[in-house]
């Protein structure tokens, strides 16, 4: 990680060796954190992040559902995040929000506990290495299931949650892949370890339903520049054997952007390369998130 020279800690600007937090903080014990992933891109009217106010909405909703009240408003947090954007002088980043039950309470129960608040940034390259957003990466479907429905809540980003991705992923990976893809608990596909996931067939795209998926910014944006080119999504279920015999398939999300996937469980997807409507949405995504698409400029919001 490259490290920056501060992070935005309730309320304040502290160094970012000197941003600690005590050994029997509650959510490091029992994952009760909620956080987002957010990028700011590079343009030409200096950095802009993409979908702020969206990205803190549902920071301020993942916070809600798991009973946590945030003491900032999305206002404050949109503002805290240009601030150390700026104040670090970086052009393009990563963005790290954090909301964490605090030190002074152990146990289970959260009520009477501290909420403490943090931003930190760094600059980040392609999460799946710029060969595979050319190329496209290799996959295989995990033998963890992606969490349900009453089992967790699964539309809020829970630090706790993603230990199941984390188990997912570092399975793919021990096996030469790049990506877990995961199934729900009825075995039809639900998203991958950290994207969400879009099928190619006979021209049509298809991705899961957003009841057995997290509702992705990056996957709402691009379900938009789709239908602005003409194309619909379709959601439906989709079995495993679909995604060996789809002609194209790529995935969403902050960190991976668009990135196309050319191989799952060792069968080649379609002919290996990237299809024309992945390459479309990757050359449209890329222009929008740099500025160079004025109809979608609402998206970026400049430092």
């Amino acid at each position: 990680m490259e490290e920056t020279k501060f992070i935005w800690f309730n309320g304040k600007m502290q160094d970012w060796s000197e941003t600690k937090v005590h050994f029997l903080t509650h959510s490091l014990h029992y994952g009760t954190a909620v956080f987002e992933g957010i990028r700011a891109y590079e343009t030409e009217k200096g950095p802009a992040v993409f979908r702020l106010k969206e990205h803190m909405k549902r920071l301020e909703e993942s916070a809600h559902i798991v009973g946590m009240k945030i003491p900032y408003t999305v206002e404050e947090l949109c503002k805290a995040t240009k601030e150390v954007i700026k104040k670090n002088g970086v052009k393009s980043c990563y963005i790290r929000p954090l909301v964490f039950y605090g030190y002074g309470k152990m146990g289970l129960a959260t009520n009477g506990a501290t909420i403490d608040v943090g931003i930190a940034i760094w600059p980040w390259g392609a999460y799946l290495g710029e060969e595979g957003k050319t190329k496209g990466i290799r996959a295989k479907v995990s033998s963890y299931t992606r969490p349900y429905i009453n089992s967790t809540m699964i539309h809020a980003k829970v630090s706790g949650t993603y230990a199941n991705s984390t188990l997912a992923k570092m399975e793919v990976i021990n096996a030469g892949y790049e990506e877990a893809i995961m199934l729900d608990k009825d075995g039809f596909v639900a998203e991958c370890s950290g994207e969400n996931i879009f099928v190619i067939k006979d021209g049509e795209v298809i991705t899961p339903p957003s009841s057995v998926c997290l509702k992705g910014i990056t996957r709402d944006s691009v379900i938009k520049i789709l239908a602005d080119n003409g194309i619909k999504v379709l959601e439906k279920q989709l079995t495993r054997d679909e995604l060996y015999s789809a002609d194209g398939i790529f995935i969403t999300g902050t960190a991976a952007e668009v990135t196309p996937i050319r191989e799952v469980d060792n069968r080649t997807v379609g002919n290996g390369s990237p299809e024309k409507i992945t390459k479309m949405v990757q050359q449209k995504y890329d222009e929008i998130i740099h500025g160079g698409e004025k109809k979608y400029i609402s998206w970026l919001d400049f430092v």
